[in-house]
This record gives structure tokens, C-alpha cells and sequence, in this order.
């Protein structure tokens, strides 16, 4: 009726074809090792079969040829038929997997954003610091978060009673950040993994936490200890600066070495909760990977791509994917103008500037105003490496040039330099986890 449903007779007959195909399949595969009886008797059924599907037959006398078609496979089938449960659960999850990395290869494509480069925009691994036991979540509480945030907890506690001690030290060449040495752990229990151990200290005694290599632990401390500061060293360097430190020997790897420790202020009795926080997972999003093979990626937008050709990443880490906001194409001038309040020789050291691209101030993404105006928690742009103060960059053909919205925390494209274009992978299309405000279309 108006050709949306099928008659029982069509119906029939399609599923008279799946059975004729069962047959010729038996027949193409096992023609060699099958009695000459059967054989015959299996070609006889599907030219039937197959005639009175050619004649558009009645769904029961479709019906009865099926019905011997399918005794005479019960004998002759073999492996092909009748199948058992786990050879057709085996064929489903083949096809499933077959088809779910076709779509990953070609047209959308899962990736975790793993660190706060592109933060408040994308987020990484965060911490939720708890600095009362009354704040922290109870069991119920927690499971729902770890459903909803994949939020894992972290709880120490002081063992002795004194004054809570930060070591520090200069890690990766920056100064004045939480000391820490690479353990070997197990991620979910099973697969083994690297993590970070941070050690920290009450008077003499250790407190130890292991957390993920690109978790920013930095920022739990000083949400905890130091809050307000815009970073762990922008505490720790005026502590330094005034005194309020101490060397100390401590056993580490078996061998005692001597290390530098920030005294916080802050003293718990044994027992008293030391340092409290979740690490909140890193947003999960699909990449679109077909746009950019018809058109051409624009600025502002957020950009995905490999580090298998660019020397500074790919020395170190390997090939990667990473996700940066796409600030030049070829042909594009690129500086970073800070005021002339600002420049060197009037005794400031800020290095925030307006980031210009083509001598106007750079339009295409809200994170772009908001960066250059140090709008809410958008810090501005660094003028550091490629785009240090008074230096301009010109992106050559075939190439782009990118950069973190979290500029002060940012390994992009002003230390490692451009991005090939034949390692461009797409753009970020949606978030699908975890769900909190940012969950729907990326930014």
C-alpha cells in the first residue's frame, strides 16, 4: 500500500532469496566433499528455489521449498549452517569492529583531551579540592561522580602532627613547581602505565600520592595551600624571595638527596586530613575528519592533528594526536603586541600581549576576544619562543600555525614551530563526556 509496506508474498520471497544464497554458498564451498546423492539433491532445491522466486511465487509454496531447501543444508551445511551461537556472535562483533574503524579511520574519530592547554575551552584533567572533610563527597555521592566526571579521589592524611612542607625544585626546566619522580602503576587495575609520585612532607615524615603523568598536580596544590595565586610558582617565588623555605635531606630511590622545601604555614594534627581532591577526567570528544578534505581549515577553529613530522614533539613523545585553536594559515603574519606600558626596559617582566594576526587583533573564536581583552578565566597570550615581544612569524605554504587558549600553559606552536598540512587530522565536533556544561557542540 503506497509502497511502504511489503505484501506477506515479497516478504516471502526476500527471505527465500537469503536462503537460495545460503545454498549457492554451500554449494560454491563444499561441492567437492559432499556424497553425489546430496549434492544432487541440494542442486534440485535451489534451482527450485530460485525458479519460483523468478516466478514470484506464493508465500506458501515458497514456504514448503524453503522448508526442504533448509533439511537438505541441515545435512550438507557443514560450518556454514547450521551455525552455533558463538560462531554468529564471533561474525557480529567482527563486522561491528570492521565497521566502527572504518568510521574512526575516515569519518569521526574519539580523542581525550589529556591536558589544560586549551583550557577553560577544553579541559583536561582537572582537580576538585576539598579543604573540609564535610565537603567531600560520600560514598553514593562519589560513584554518581564518577559516573557522571569520571572523577577518581585522592585523600591524605597527615601521619604526624606539624607543619605541612612542599618540596620543590626545578622540574622541566621550570622553576619553583611541585618535585616529583616517574613510578611504574597499572591503569585500571591491569594495564600497566607510568604515573607521577608527589611526596609531600609533615615536619619529617612523607605523605605520598601517585597521580597520571599529565595530571596538573601543580594545581591542586595551590588551590589547596595558595588560593587565588594564577600559579604554584607565582606563590612559591615571593616564599622563596622572603625566606620561608628550608633545605632538607631526604631518602629518595634509596640514596638521600637534598632538596628545597616551601614551608605552606599551615600545620594539622596526626591523623587530620593532609591534602583532599578528585581528578576530574579530561573531556572526551569525536574529531570530524572528513571536512577538511573539501574544505579548507579555518582560523579560530579548534584543530586536531599528528606530531609524527614535527621534530620538537616527536624527539621527545613519538607521534601524538593534539589539540590546538588554528591562529594562522599560509601566508598569515603573526605577533604578539604587548602595551607599550609593558615593554622591556621600563622595569616590567609581564609578557601578556594582544596576539595580532596580519596586523589587526585576530578574529574567528570567542577564546580569541576574550584571550586579548584577559577576560574571566582567559589569561592572554604569552609572547614567548617564535612569538617572543617584537618578533613576527610569517606561516610558509603547506603549513599552519597553532596555539593553546591557555597560553601560560601551552606547548604549541611558538616553541615546536608549524604544523604540516599532511598531518592535519580535523576538527573537534562534539563533547560527549563527561557531562557538565561543556557536554554538546565543541567550541
Amino acid at each position: 500500500m503506497f509502497g511502504f509496506f511489503s505484501s506477506s508474498d515479497k516478504k516471502m520471497r526476500d527471505h527465500a532469496a537469503s536462503w537460495l544464497e545460503l545454498a549457492e554458498k554451500v554449494l560454491h564451498y563444499r561441492r567437492d566433499v559432499l556424497p553425489p546423492n546430496d549434492l544432487a539433491e541440494l542442486r534440485a532445491g535451489s534451482a527450485r528455489l530460485q525458479g519460483e522466486i523468478r516466478q514470484k511465487a506464493a508465500a506458501e509454496r515458497l514456504k514448503l521449498s524453503i522448508a526442504a531447501v533448509e533439511q537438505t543444508l541441515q545435512r550438507t551445511g557443514g560450518k556454514l549452517h547450521p551455525k552455533s551461537s558463538l560462531v554468529e556472535n564471533v561474525e557480529f562483533f567482527l563486522v561491528a569492529a570492521i565497521v566502527i574503524l572504518g568510521i574512526r579511520a575516515y569519518f569521526l574519530q574519539p580523542f581525550k583531551i589529556p591536558t589544560n592547554s586549551m583550557w577553560p575551552s577544553y579541559h583536561g584533567m582537572t582537580p576538585e579540592v576539598f579543604r573540609d572533610r564535610a565537603e567531600e563527597p560520600g560514598a553514593g555521592e562519589q560513584a554518581l561522580r564518577f559516573v557522571a566526571f569520571g572523577a577518581s579521589s585522592r585523600r591524605l592524611d597527615a601521619p604526624v602532627s606539624g607543619e605541612i612542607l612542599i618540596p620543590v625544585g626545578n622540574v622541566g626546566g621550570r622553576a619553583g613547581v611541585a618535585h616529583y619522580q616517574v613510578v611504574s602503576g597499572r591503569k585500571w587495575f591491569v594495564i600497566p602505565t607510568q604515573l607521577r609520585e608527589y611526596r609531600l612532607y609533615v615536619n619529617d615524615a612523607p605523605v605520598s600520592v601517585e597521580v597520571p603523568l599529565d595530571f596538573d598536580f601543580d594545581w591542586a596544590l595551590r588551590e589547596a595551600y595558595f588560593p587565588g595565586a594564577g600559579k604554584l610558582e607565582d606563590a612559591i617565588m615571593p616564599l622563596i624571595a622572603a625566606g620561608k623555605f628550608e633545605w632538607r635531606e631526604v631518602v629518595e630511590d634509596g640514596r638521600r638527596v637534598r632538596m628545597q622545601f616551601i614551608r605552606t604555614g599551615r600545620t594539622v594534627a596526626a591523623g587530620e586530613r593532609l591534602l583532599s581532591f578528585d581528578i576530574l577526567t579530561g573531556d572526551q570528544l569525536f574529531v570530524d575528519r572528513m571536512s577538511y578534505h573539501f574544505v579548507a581549515p579555518s582560523v579560530g577553529s579548534g584543530f586536531v592533528f599528528r606530531t609524527k613530522n614535527i621534530p620538537g614533539i616527536a624527539d621527545t613523545y613519538g607521534d601524538q594526536y593534539y589539540v590546538k585553536r588554528l591562529v594562522g594559515t599560509p601566508g598569515d603574519t603573526l605577533e604578539i603586541l604587548r602595551p607599550k606600558s609593558e615593554t622591556p626596559g621600563n622595569g616590567s617582566r609581564s609578557n601578556i600581549g594582544t596576539l595580532l594576526r596580519n596586523g589587526e587583533p585576530i578574529m574567528g573564536s570567542a577564546a580569541f576576544s576574550r584571550n586579548n581583552a584577559q577576560e574571566g578565566r582567559y589569561r592572554g597570550y604569552q609572547a614567548l619562543g617564535l612569538l617572543q615581544s617584537g618578533r613576527t612569524v610569517e606561516v610558509p605554504e603547506h603549513a599552519f600555525f597553532t596555539l593553546g587558549d591557555n597560553s601560560g600553559n601551552s606547548s604549541d606552536s611558538r616553541y615546536w614551530g608549524f604544523v604540516p598540512e599532511k598531518d592535519v587530522i580535523g576538527r573537534p565536533l562534539v563533547i560527549y563526556y563527561p557531562f557538565t556544561r561543556r557536554w554538546g557542540p565543541a567550541r
